[in-house]
């Protein structure tokens, strides 16, 4: 028994001695030093941001956690509103997030946003867009934690995002004969890139954030190939004009989106017999024997059946 105890109370005394000196090197460890550059990493979002994280798993900016490759400047939240240390310093605050978007210019957004996203092709415009010139920034779109859409980080579906400032453009798009927008069949980023477009090469370039075809085309011809050519036979206002000197692209009240209600009297927009009026010096002038007063000679197409351009007769009729 007596060696029984001898034994415990060494056990003991040895026990005290390590808790001892364990504390003792714990009170003199030295603090951990302080994150480099003032970054703290999106664990520590997380505590008080937890709305947020919860579902930014789901956005494409988590790639930039999960990868693990990226560096502290441009990874999770501090790769978009930089260090935080301050932040959680102050207990939070919008004023001492160093990239609050909120309290931001439109051109720190984009210069912001631009950090990692100025590689992207489709944005090679973005800085002399018309977007930008009229101070709408990345934030006005887009919705980083908060977006409804499936793609895109969108405050809001996309054509309703557009309407909210296109109003006008909505109207067209209730018209009879119109590209169907409001059906869902297609949405105005087929049409149009609202990062911003070079110029156009056709309408001496007066469109407005087209997104061109191949070849530096009309984006018409993304979905009308067969209007595409090139053809033997061209016809001079598709190839240079472009589709909207006879077509209104979003909506019109005239079959086949036309700009008038009448084939004839869109087509004596050119072939009037103004200028020199002949085939190799200007445009053609009316044959004698087309009676613009006989309805069979007001459908122009109904004999030029062609007129986008042909391959078999110059005066598009097969």
């Amino acid at each position: 028994m007596a060696r029984g105890g001898t034994i415990a109370t060494l056990l003991v005394t040895l026990w005290a001695c390590g808790a001892a000196r364990a504390q003792n090197q714990a009170v003199s460890a030295p603090s951990p030093a302080p994150a480099a550059g003032g970054f703290v990493g999106s664990n520590t979002c997380k505590v008080c941001h937890a709305d947020i994280w919860f579902n930014f798993y789901k956005n494409a900016h988590f790639k930039s956690i999960a990868s693990g490759k990226e560096p502290p400047d441009r990874t999770g939240c501090e790769g978009c509103h930089g260090p935080a240390q301050a932040h959680v310093a102050a207990g939070g605050g919008k004023n001492t997030i160093p990239h609050a978007f909120s309290l931001m210019t439109p051109k720190q957004v984009l210069d912001t946003c631009l950090r990692c996203h100025a590689t992207d092709f489709n944005r090679a415009n973005i800085r002399r867009s018309e977007h930008t010139l009229n101070d709408v920034a990345c934030t006005s779109c887009h919705s980083i934690h908060h977006s409804p859409t499936p793609k895109f980080l969108l405050a809001k579906p996309q054509r309703e995002l557009c309407y909210s400032c296109h109003a006008n453009i909505r109207a067209q798009f209730d018209m009879p004969s119109k590209h169907r927008v409001n059906e869902g069949f297609m949405e105005c980023s087929d049409c149009h890139n609202p990062h911003g477009s070079f110029a156009a090469t056709w309408g001496m370039g007066r469109t407005r954030m087209v997104e061109q075809s191949l070849g530096n085309e009309d984006a018409c011809l993304k979905c009308h190939v067969d209007k595409r050519g090139p053809f033997v036979y061209e016809h001079p206002s598709v190839a240079v004009e472009g589709c909207e000197y006879c077509h209104n692209p979003h909506g019109s009240m005239n079959a086949k989106l036309l700009r008038r209600p009448v084939v004839f009297t869109l087509c004596l927009e050119c072939h009037n017999g103004g200028g020199s009026g002949t085939r190799n010096q200007g445009v053609d002038i009316q044959s004698a024997r087309h009676n613009l007063l006989d309805p069979k000679f007001q459908q122009c197409t109904t004999c030029h059946v062609r007129i986008h351009g042909s391959n078999a007769d110059q005066y598009f009729l097969r």
